[in-house]
């Protein structure tokens, strides 16, 4: 594979999200690699839990790909957001554990991905936002949806509207991870929890998110279906288009609102 790399040890699956120079930046081609380890790994008797977490030290995921969003249409802009809110679902659907080794930036759809999963350790220096707005767009992975369920409402508008970047710390004052933990070490602490928690009964872990997941998940199909229309609608304006043409060219947006 491409993207991402899969590393098993001792009933731990650890899926690294392997586009460095793009900060792991997430384009279809990652969603597909993702999906498809996805379906491996949800019938894997010999993986009892999962870690995901970015290559290097500067980035989780520093989003979606720009690039690729830059020139879509309205009606390819909604697919791109179902089909990216599929694939996370299917990562929180995975009947193992699964915990997000948060390394530097996790901004848009690499905050979103986190979001999707069940535990969240963090570098000291992750950087969490969700900064679709600068772009003229809206988060469509999920964000608007996960965050508001984990946060609730007041904060996740505060987060969205403003499109502000928040430390580990920040994070973790609000909840939105589990633990902070020294430059460098997300990773093996989260591989501790992952070996503490392969040691405990798997069908009862399993029985254990799923019913935790019952409730959230009544309203969260709905949530999700409006969130990639209200994205997609972005689409169709001259901001999204000087939103992100501005980000590439690493300059100042002019929005018109129009």
């Amino acid at each position: 594979m491409a993207y991402i790399l899969v590393k098993k040890e001792e009933q731990v699956t650890t899926l690294t999200f392997n586009r460095p120079e793009a900060l792991n930046a997430i384009n279809t081609e990652m969603l597909l690699e993702l999906e498809n380890v996805l379906d491996t790994i949800a019938t894997d008797p010999n993986t009892r839990v999962v870690i995901v977490t970015g290559a290097g030290e500067k980035a989780f995921i520093a989003g979606a790909d720009i690039k690729e969003m830059l020139p879509l249409s309205p009606e390819e802009a909604f697919k791109f957001s179902c089909y990216g809110q599929h694939v996370l679902q299917k990562l929180t659907d995975l009947p193992q554990p699964v915990i997000a080794a948060i390394n530097g930036y996790a901004l848009g759809g690499g905050c979103e991905l986190a979001l999707a999963c069940d535990l969240r350790i963090a570098s000291a220096n992750a950087v969490f936002s969700q900064p679709e707005v600068s772009l003229g767009v809206i988060p469509g992975f999920g964000g608007t949806q996960r965050l508001t369920q984990l946060l609730g409402i007041a904060k996740a508008k505060e987060l969205i509207l403003t499109g502000k970047k928040i430390t580990a710390d920040e994070a973790y004052s609000l909840g939105l991870v589990h633990k902070v933990v020294a430059y460098g070490l997300a990773q093996s602490a989260a591989y501790e929890w992952a070996v503490n928690l392969a040691n405990l009964a798997p069908f009862a872990l399993t029985q254990a998110k799923q019913a935790i997941n019952y409730n959230a998940q009544l309203l969260l199909e709905q949530g999700l279906q409006a969130e990639a229309s209200y994205f997609s609608a972005c689409f169709a304006t001259a901001d999204q288009k000087e939103g992100m043409e501005s980000f590439l060219a690493k300059r100042k947006p002019v929005f018109t609102g129009k």
